[in-house]
């Protein structure tokens, strides 16, 4: 195949390309109505109804008067072109369709009379035709995509070309110059309108789609927060029942089987307490949890009082009752603290009492507590352990929790094997949590 045929082979496979792509958008008698004003509901369908009924009455009267056409074939043509501006508001590309076919019969027909007794009209388009044909194009432009206005505005214009150009008649004023460049800017209106209405809708969009984000984040975070306080609270005397029940046979010399096996039973239903606890917890802090119940809005349900450093003894004395050895010390003037600070402080100590329980059997525990001028000092240290801890199922969410408490009232918290076998938690609250 030489270098012509394929040349001509590939214009060809691009024409036939370009044929389609002008089949799909403009042979086709889609519904696509003008949707109502904002304002005045009906107010765009009056006024365009109004503007076909003066070019049905003009044109007609044009047609007939300077036209030199017969009444009946110039009220057809006036109706055909009054009838798509109705059309168009309606199925715009089917009503483009009719108008173009209603101005070159008129121009045509005209152009008989002209050639006839040469009488001078304006030609080929009539001044109530332009009118007409601007408002369809108007309409289409408004709601069709824009290749598909630029390709009825280039095929009205072929045709402008076509019909005055190339056919053309004797002893007119033409028309085709004008009505292109009118067209071109209506299309130019139009399609700058829709994009601007289009744009619109998207920022609507946008913003409904914003409120949605923030409100799911806001739904993350309680949902985080629930979490925190159910692992926090619950978590602990679960395991603190749990090594209770474990220990509790070895501080009675002989117990008895059933003795050993209520508390073995406890101790089971503790773990799997524990361990449906955690599937819950997963669930809460999860991206896309199941539907939650309504009236679950957290400044609707009433709150448990939060635990402070005033209850710090009470749980000390609970984690020796679970068996471990706990010394405490404050140092500095001991005051009253932010609620925040008092509630973080207690979460993260009882968090790493927990730990120590569950992860370090046999070792000594140290908490020490001292208040500083602008901030509390929040310390959590334990010895090795004397015997290998049993497997644990726990997912990490303790160490996550305390750091978030302490990181959220500006503060931090380091955690961390201490250079003697141990474990030490530490954490620095910040006594104005503002900044």
């Amino acid at each position: 195949m030489s270098r012509l045929d394929r040349v001509t082979n590939k214009g060809a496979e691009l024409v036939r390309r370009w044929l389609g792509v002008l089949r799909d958008d403009l042979w086709a008698w889609r519904a696509d109505p003008l949707p109502p004003s904002v304002w005045v509901r009906w107010l765009p369908h009056g006024v365009v109804c109004l503007a076909a009924l003066g070019v049905l009455i003009g044109d007609a009267a044009q047609l007939g008067d300077h036209g030199m056409l017969d009444q009946g074939s110039a009220f057809l043509i006036a109706v055909a072109e009054a009838g798509a501006m109705v059309l168009a508001l309606w199925r715009p590309v089917p009503a483009w369709w009719l108008s173009m076919a209603a101005m070159v019969v008129s121009a045509f027909a005209v152009r008989a009379g002209m050639t006839a007794d040469g009488h001078q009209f304006t030609w080929p388009w009539t001044s109530a035709g332009i009118i007409g044909h601007l408002f369809v194009l108007l309409l289409l432009a408004l709601r069709v995509r824009t290749r598909v206005a630029v390709e009825a505005l280039a095929l009205t214009a072929l045709v402008t070309y076509v019909v005055q150009g190339l056919i053309g008649g004797p002893h007119y004023q033409p028309t085709g110059q004008l009505a292109v460049i009118l067209y071109a800017v209506v299309v130019l209106v139009g399609t700058a309108l829709r994009g601007r209405r289009e744009a619109r809708a998207e920022l609507v969009q946008q913003t409904t789609l914003t409120a949605e984000e923030r409100a799911r984040r806001t739904l993350l975070e309680e949902r985080s927060r629930i979490a925190r306080e159910l692992h926090d609270v619950v978590a602990h005397h679960m395991s603190v029942i749990s090594i209770q029940a474990q220990v509790a046979p070895h501080l009675v010399e002989d117990p008895p089987d059933e003795l050993r096996e209520n508390l073995a039973g406890i101790r089971q239903n503790a773990v799997e307490a524990l361990t449906e606890l955690r599937r819950v917890l997963d669930v809460l802090r999860s991206e896309h949890p199941g539907p939650q119940p309504p009236g679950n809005d957290a400044d609707s349900v009433p709150h448990a009082p939060q635990p402070t450093l005033d209850r710090l003894q009470a749980l000390v004395e609970n984690t020796r009752a679970a068996g471990l050895t706990v010394t405490t010390e404050v140092t500095g003037e001991r005051r009253p603290l932010p609620p925040g600070v008092e509630l973080s402080a207690y979460r993260i100590v009882q968090e790493a009492l927990s730990n120590v329980l569950r992860h370090a059997p046999g070792a000594t525990a140290r908490v020490v507590l001292a208040y500083e001028p602008h901030a509390l000092r929040v310390e959590v240290t334990n010895t090795r352990p004397t015997r290998e801890a049993p497997p644990s199922s726990g997912a990490g969410h303790g160490l996550l929790g305390m750091r978030e408490r302490a990181v959220m009232l500006g503060g931090s918290l380091t955690a961390g094997p201490s250079a003697d076998g141990g474990y030490r938690v530490a954490a620095l609250l910040p006594k104005d949590t503002t900044a």
